[in-house]
Parts: C-alpha cells; sequence; structure tokens
C-alpha cells in the first residue's frame, strides 16, 4: 500500500490526483506542519519535516514533482505522461517542473510573510518581489492556454496537475488574480473526476 504523508491543502494533493488517475491504492496519513510536536512516525520517513512524503514499500520519497514521476514511471504507462516522442512532450516536461519551480515556490515567502511573520514584516520586499515574478511567469502559461485547453495540448497530463495546484495556491493564499482563460482551465482540471477523490480522500485522511 502506497502512503501519502500531507494533506487537503498541501503539495500532496498532486499526489493523490496522480495516484486516482491510474486507479493505484493508496492511504493519506494527515501532518499537521504547525503542531509543535511532530509525529514521530513522519519525521522518520522525512526528518527534513515537509509535505509530502511518500512510502511505497521500502521507497521512500519526498518532493511531489519526484513522486508524481516515479508513480507514472514505476506504475505506466499513462497518459499522464507523454513519451519523447509526442509533439506535446516538450511543453510537458516545461509546465510539470514550471508548477514548482517557476510558480509554486514563488509563493511561499509570500505565505510565509502573511500567515506567520510578525505584523510589521507581512509585507516585505522579498515577498512582493515574488509576487511579481508569479504574474510574469503566468504569462506562460496564459500564452500556452491560448494554444490548447491543456498545458500539453489537448489532453490533460500531469504537468496540468502540477500547475492547477500552483494557480489555486496563488488565489486561495497569495492574492493572485487569474483571467477568464485561467479560470476557465481550472474548471476543467478540477472539475475531474479524480481530483474530487483526492481532495476527499486528502481532507479525510482515507485510503482505498
Amino acid at each position: 500500500m502506497i502512503t501519502v504523508w500531507g494533506g487537503q491543502t498541501s503539495r500532496s494533493i498532486r499526489v493523490a490526483w496522480v495516484l486516482e488517475e491510474m486507479g493505484l491504492p493508496y492511504r493519506v496519513r494527515q501532518v499537521d506542519m504547525l503542531a509543535a510536536d511532530q509525529d514521530p512516525e513522519f519525521l522518520a520517513i522525512n526528518p527534513a519535516d515537509y509535505i509530502p512524503a511518500m512510502q511505497d514499500g521500502d521507497i521512500v520519497m519526498v518532493e511531489s514533482i519526484a513522486i508524481m514521476e516515479y508513480l507514472m514511471a514505476r506504475y505506466g504507462p499513462t497518459p499522464l505522461a507523454p513519451p519523447p516522442h509526442d509533439p506535446g512532450f516538450p511543453a510537458y516536461q516545461q509546465f510539470l517542473h514550471l508548477g514548482e519551480a517557476g510558480l509554486a515556490t514563488l509563493m511561499m515567502p509570500v505565505v510565509v510573510s502573511r500567515f506567520l511573520a510578525p505584523e510589521a514584516e507581512r509585507e516585505n520586499w522579498g515577498a512582493a518581489w515574488c509576487l511579481k515574478s508569479f504574474q510574469k511567469r503566468l504569462a506562460l502559461v496564459s500564452r500556452r492556454l491560448d494554444r490548447s485547453p491543456y498545458l500539453a495540448g489537448e489532453d490533460f497530463t500531469a504537468a496540468d496537475i502540477s500547475v492547477t495546484y500552483a494557480l489555486n495556491l496563488g488565489q486561495r493564499n497569495c492574492g493572485i488574480i487569474l483571467g477568464d482563460a485561467e479560470q476557465a482551465y481550472l474548471a476543467r482540471t478540477t472539475g475531474r473526476d479524480a481530483y474530487e477523490r483526492a481532495m476527499q480522500r486528502s481532507h479525510e485522511g482515507t485510503g482505498r
């Protein structure tokens, strides 16, 4: 049984979503990142104390994009990952990683500043720079959506899972305003049954 450590609003939703799309059995173990004393079972899995983490038998991994790639490679093939000869493969690779490295990572200084920093430090220079950079890189997503309904082309892929999380994070916690095309895109991606199941299981901490 694959175990995913995380929660509904964390990057672990990417992992649960991939598992649901692929029909793989898994369970979710909730992790409270604000707890004063962290779950020792979780720290044994990831002593760096961040989520998501995944355990698949003797294999332990962290980093949501790496876990997604592992699952698709080990338990695929899957339409979530186009083969290298597919015309959409370069875009798939770019946006799979842009969703984290170019978008979601930029939101972390904003989130910790707005929700955890002392009042006087919440609107700091670094957080403001990250917001501006997010908006610039969002232009890459917008331009791609002008050409196709999904980021790798006509079909939904793991790149959409990656970027959907980042856009939701920006909207929910950082005040990012998305245009009509981006909102319609999120309606397409989050309207999938697998997304709904992943959200429910991540909230309940259940498995199947």
